[in-house]
């Protein structure tokens, strides 16, 4: 287990419970939507943040696993207003996920000073570019400003996250894969697209194992 104990000691217990409502909420992907499947799928996250507070871990990195646990109860729902305020959730951890990295890393000279991390953050940047355009041709008026802001915060999130020298920059890298194959699933494939099914996986895995890597970077790292 990687915290001292066994799985009896809380901390282990608790990445225990988190993986477990993980492994919950893929096996009911394929249900309709209902309020034990969004359970599962907040709580997944949300033990994340209660295993930051239990081993003393920054409080920016709390907030930002609480906020994404809420935005993760209301993407489990249908409806353009669930999609919204999940939208505004995820937003809002992207913010202090961006405080949390600039407090918490060397600079942003660190982007210049090494070569890898400007190439990164030119790959970040040309890939998010892209699929906002391709967005802006698919959705309607009322929601072009909110993807442009969000895909913003997600661009800035991966640039402060690569001032960092730790496990955290590969579950940003996670993360972003995540939301582009969530946005190009809702908006860019045909209802009847028979590559739903495995991006629907896809992204759920990507997603939670990029908030994990996170979180054990700041506490084990």
């Amino acid at each position: 287990m990687p915290f001292p104990g066994g799985i009896d000691a809380n901390a282990n217990a608790t990445l225990v419970f988190s993986l477990a409502a993980a492994v919950i909420y893929a096996f009911s992907l394929g249900m309709p939507p209902r309020l034990s499947r969004s359970a599962a799928r907040a709580l997944a996250v949300a033990m994340l943040a209660v295993l930051v507070v239990q081993q003393g871990g920054p409080w920016l990195l709390v907030a930002a696993l609480g906020v994404s646990a809420v935005g993760d109860a209301l993407l489990s729902r249908d409806g353009e207003k669930a999609f919204l305020g999940g939208t505004a959730s995820f937003l809002a951890a992207h913010v202090l996920y961006v405080v949390l990295f600039l407090r918490a890393g060397g600079g942003l000279g660190l982007l210049l000073a090494e070569p890898w991390r400007a190439a990164i953050v030119l790959a970040m940047a040309v890939s998010v570019l892209a699929m906002v355009f391709a967005l802006r041709r698919r959705v309607g008026p009322a929601l072009r400003l909110p993807i442009g802001v969000h895909a913003a915060a997600l661009l800035a999130m991966g640039i402060a996250a690569l001032t960092l020298n730790s496990g955290v920059i590969g579950g940003i890298v996670l993360l972003m894969l995540s939301d582009g194959l969530h946005a190009a699933e809702k908006f860019l494939l045909s209802a009847l697209s028979p590559h739903r099914v495995w991006m629907r996986y896809a992204v759920w895995a990507l997603y939670y194992v990029g908030q994990l890597a996170i979180t054990l970077g700041f506490l084990l790292g």
